[in-house]
Parts: C-alpha cells; structure tokens; sequence
C-alpha cells in the first residue's frame, strides 16, 4: 500500500497564498508582523491538509539538550524495563536526562511520542519499534536525528540495531526439550503483524531446529494470536490428536498465560509437558517447578545501546549503521 504524500511547508504556503518564511513564522508563533486574515488562512490550510511541522529538521540546529527519549513498544515485558533502566542509568551517569514514553503496541502513540520528543529538542532516540511507522522511521535517519533501536529491526531502515540472536534462542529452546524426550512442542507467539523481526525470527529458529532433529514441522503446532486469545489456542492444541509434551512460550506474557492454563486444566509441568519460556522471568526460581528460560544479557545489550547513543549524539560524520547480535542464555531449571 503506498504511503500518503507528505505535506510540506511548501504546499500550505502555496495553497495559503504566502511565502514560506510567513508560514515559518506562524508555526513558530510569531505574529506581530502578521495580519490576523493570513493567521487564520494559514490555520485553515494547516488544518485542511493536516500538515504536522518537521520537528527533526529543526532540531538539527538546535543546540545540544542532553535529553534522550526511549519510546518502548510495550513497557510490560521484563526485557524492555530491564533495559531501560540499564540505559537511563548509563546515560544519567553521562549527565543525559532520559524521557521515557510507553507506545503500548499503538503504532498511532508512537508517532506521537517521536513527534513530541523531536518537538523538545532531545538529542537523540532509542527505539523499541511497533514496526508500523515505516516513514517516520524514515524521516528520523533522513534528518540525521541519532536513532537506537532495540529489540527489533525494521527492514530498510538504517540504524543502530540491538537485539538477540533470536534464531539462536529458538534452536536452544527446541534442543533442550529435544533431550528432555519430547517431540511435540507447539511454538507459541504473539502475532506477526508488521513483520515484528523477533517474532519471525524464532519460529524460523524453530523450524530449523526441528529439521537438524528429523523432527517434522506441523504448522498446526505453532501458534501467533494475541496475548487474550493464547489459552484459547492452549485448548485447541490440547484437545487435538498432537497433544503436545512439550511447549515454548515466545515471550514473557506469554508464559505467564500458559502457566495459568496449566494450572487452571490440572497439567502437571514437566511430567504431562515441559515447558520452556523466551525471557527470563523474575518468577522462575521460585516458581514450583521452577522454570527453564532462555534469558537475554539485558545489562550488556542495554550498555550497548547507551554506548552507541552517546557515540552518535558526539560525532560529526555519519558512520554504517550496525546490528549487533547478542547471545542467548540457557537457565536450566525444573520445568523440562
């Protein structure tokens, strides 16, 4: 589908019929040297064509603020909080304050937050991207706004990436339970809306796994559906003829609702079905039984972040952008 045009200073100067610099100054709010009748033509035209002012290049003049904004995709999972406050910690100890705004997987928030963090002024962006705002992404790198994004990469967009080999992840995950006997497992997930990299990523993991084992892949295994709809999908894949003996819980939230249906149908963990979840909980060690994860190194991913923020936000001269891969890790514990 292809992407509206975007509205320049330009086109409400011409629909207006004045100059640009008069349009400059009413987005600035500078009205002394303007009649009120080109004041609110320009507010008519501004409204009719939904022209939303371009912060960032602005702000490529702007003096240095030392603020940098952290916009989160979805501040519930562990992972992202983990990393925050690694990244605020690191930033604050380099006299950075840190504005952190929760995007709640709405691609329409996160707009919102890019455009009123540009608005202050903040010297940079680090980004837990929804993945649906392709052009403002754009717009950020064009500006030459420093831009960090963590945990996901969008495709053609050149930035810094942090994230896990999550390929990786998936392949440990899969091994474990493969020596754990089972030969059933069912790959749960959140929807693969907007090609989200981590999510398409780890069942391709899985499906590799599967195949280094000889283990055949059935797509009726696999499950990407919304968090509300998980113990749902848990039932169907229980009452069907592949009962599974063995499940991976693609994330943090998604564990947590596949131990509640356990529990809730009385299936015993690891007798009946081990389980193995993506992200490391606070929970697991206390859990009974307690539960095998594969934990991302939040503290070095999110020093990373902070280290490529503050090299950006100094520099003069652009360099190549960089995805940098992280390591998963094994925490063996009871539930497989």
């Amino acid at each position: 589908m292809k992407e509206a045009k975007t509205v320049t200073i330009e086109d409400v100067a011409n629909a207006a019929g004045v100059s640009k610099s008069t349009v400059s100054q009413f987005l600035n709010k500078r009205y002394e040297y303007m009649s009120k009748s080109t004041r609110e033509k320009i507010e008519k035209v501004v409204e009719e064509l939904q022209f939303q002012p371009n912060h960032f290049a602005r702000n490529l003049k702007s003096r240095k603020t030392k603020m940098v904004g952290i916009i989160v995709a979805n501040i519930r999972h562990v992972f992202s909080t983990e990393i925050i406050r690694i990244v605020e910690q690191s930033l604050q100890e380099q006299g950075i304050h840190v504005i952190i705004c929760n995007a709640d997987d709405n691609p329409e928030k996160e707009v919102a937050y890019i455009n009123l963090l540009a608005a202050r002024n903040v010297d940079g962006l680090i980004i837990f991207p929804t993945g649906a705002n392709y052009s403002e992404y754009s717009r950020l790198i064009d500006n030459k706004i420093p831009v960090v994004f963590i945990d996901r990469k969008i495709e053609g967009i050149l930035a810094d990436t942090v994230m896990l080999d999550n390929e990786a992840a998936s392949f440990l995950a899969v091994s474990t339970l493969v020596k754990s006997n089972r030969d059933r497992i069912a790959m749960l997930t959140l929807p693969l809306t907007n090609n989200l990299s981590p999510r398409l990523e780890r069942i391709e993991g899985y499906k590799k796994a599967l195949s280094f084992f000889k283990i055949d892949y059935r797509e009726e295994l696999v499950s990407a559906c919304p968090l509300i709809n998980i113990k749902e999908e848990l039932t169907r894949l229980f009452e069907s003829d592949i009962k599974p003996n063995g499940i991976i819980a693609g994330n943090d939230l998604i564990l947590k609702e596949a131990l509640s249906f356990l529990k809730e149908q009385k299936i015993s963990i690891p007798d009946e079905v081990a389980i193995i979840g993506i992200d490391d909980v606070s929970y697991a060690d206390i859990y009974h039984p307690a539960l095998t994860t594969i934990a991302q190194p939040t503290k070095e991913m999110g020093l990373k972040a902070a280290e490529i923020i503050l090299e950006r936000i100094k520099e003069n001269t652009q360099k190549v952008p960089v995805v940098y891969r992280f390591s998963p890790e094994l925490k063996i514990r009871e539930s497989c």
